[in-house]
């Protein structure tokens, strides 16, 4: 019984150690916005790129595969985006998320742009984003809003 000990407190560290490297990694966090612009303009549909900034709170990095988002200005849809990455986030540092969206401008027109005239309009992005390290994905749930300014 006496020589059991060590290999049972050496399995205990192994596990311990092997599971605190396996955590859930925690949400990103969403810092700011900046770039946008227009790819393709249309009376029925256009394509905005825009650059998210985001943090990672983890201790580890990860790599962004994939995002599946749906825009809102003050409750009325803007637009989607779909888009595969290979984007690697760091540990602990900020990072930019290049998005192209799509927009459905007769919906936008009426609805979404005249509100990016006022001074804040509530954004929100529901969807999902995958993200893993080492070959193993996870998709999270996006559900953000925020109060934004817009100038244009």
């Amino acid at each position: 019984m006496h020589h059991r000990f060590p290999y049972l407190l050496l399995l205990l560290l192994v596990s311990s150690i092997f599971m605190s490297s396996c955590r859930e990694p925690k949400e990103l966090e969403y810092r700011n916005f900046k770039n946008l612009s227009s790819e393709k303009l249309g009376f029925a549909a256009s394509v905005f790129s825009i650059d998210l900034v985001y943090y990672n709170p983890n201790n580890f990095g990860l790599d962004l595969k994939r995002t599946d988002l749906d825009i809102y200005i003050d409750n009325n849809f803007l637009g989607h985006t779909t888009q595969d990455f290979q984007i690697h986030v760091p540990k602990r540092e900020e990072f930019t998320l290049p998005l192209k969206i799509s927009v459905d401008m007769k919906n936008a027109y009426k609805n979404a742009l005249p509100a990016l005239f006022g001074k804040e309009v509530m954004v929100k992005v529901t969807g999902t984003v995958k993200v893993g390290k080492a070959n193993i994905y996870k998709s999270f749930k996006v559900d953000y809003e925020s109060k934004q300014k817009f100038s244009l």
